[in-house]
């Protein structure tokens, strides 16, 4: 499972460049533009990491960061427009376990949650589904599939551990029209078996069942 990463933000663009760099790097990520909202959230579902903006409209940064401490210790990321701003939220230990002053760098904060996220203990898994970006990655990198690979494997992912027939696994590949025969498919998981090893050197993460089909083990 991907790791969720929520992101409170009331500037519509930063929020959304956040979010499209969260979800490249492989996360599940949400935003909320207010404060209020956001801890609602936190409440009802912790996020795996929480990326907070101190001027907020409703509840500001400060006040959300030291509600959701009172009943979580997940890793909190503090954003602020300004340098010196830094050295006050220190001093009045709101709780947060980085800052970062804007503007900043997407990548410089995906490393930091990264970071973050191993601190807690988070176990990055090793394939993600990226369905809006179609794409696979594969501890954070992307797989270079065709369109029929990408069904195949995003397929099987959402249901490890399941054994596909080649039927199955055809019906699947046949989403995007090109594919006719059983035998495309056993080329597809060749291909993928090829890509995957590159990527997984001595894993063999699809296994075949004779008779049966094919398993996806992650």
């Amino acid at each position: 499972m991907s790791a969720r990463v929520m992101i409170v933000e009331d500037e519509p663009e930063l929020a959304a460049l956040v979010a499209d760099y969260a979800r490249a790097a492989g996360h599940d990520a949400t935003v909320f533009g207010d404060g209020a909202l956001a801890l609602q959230a936190v409440r009802a579902e912790p996020p795996d990491v929480l990326v907070l903006d101190l001027m907020l409209p409703g509840l500001d940064g400060v006040a959300v960061c030291r509600a959701v401490r009172t009943f979580s210790t997940l890793p909190i990321i503090m954003v602020t427009a300004k340098v010196e701003e830094i050295d006050r939220l220190l001093g009045l230990e709101t709780g947060a376990d980085d800052y970062l002053c804007k503007p900043f760098s997407p990548r410089e904060l995906m490393a930091r949650i990264k970071a973050l996220l191993r601190r807690s203990g988070y176990v990055q898994p090793l394939l993600t589904v990226d369905a809006a970006g179609q794409r696979v990655l594969v501890r954070g990198q992307a797989l270079d599939l065709t369109p029929s690979e990408f069904a195949i494997l995003a397929g099987m992912a959402r249901r490890p551990g399941t054994v596909f027939s080649r039927a199955q696994l055809l019906d699947l590949a046949a989403q995007d029209k090109l594919e006719t025969a059983d035998r495309a498919v056993d080329s597809h998981i060749k291909n993928l078996r090829r890509k995957l090893a590159a990527v997984l050197p001595g894993a063999e993460p699809i296994t075949s069942l004779y008779g049966l089909g094919y398993r996806l083990d992650v």
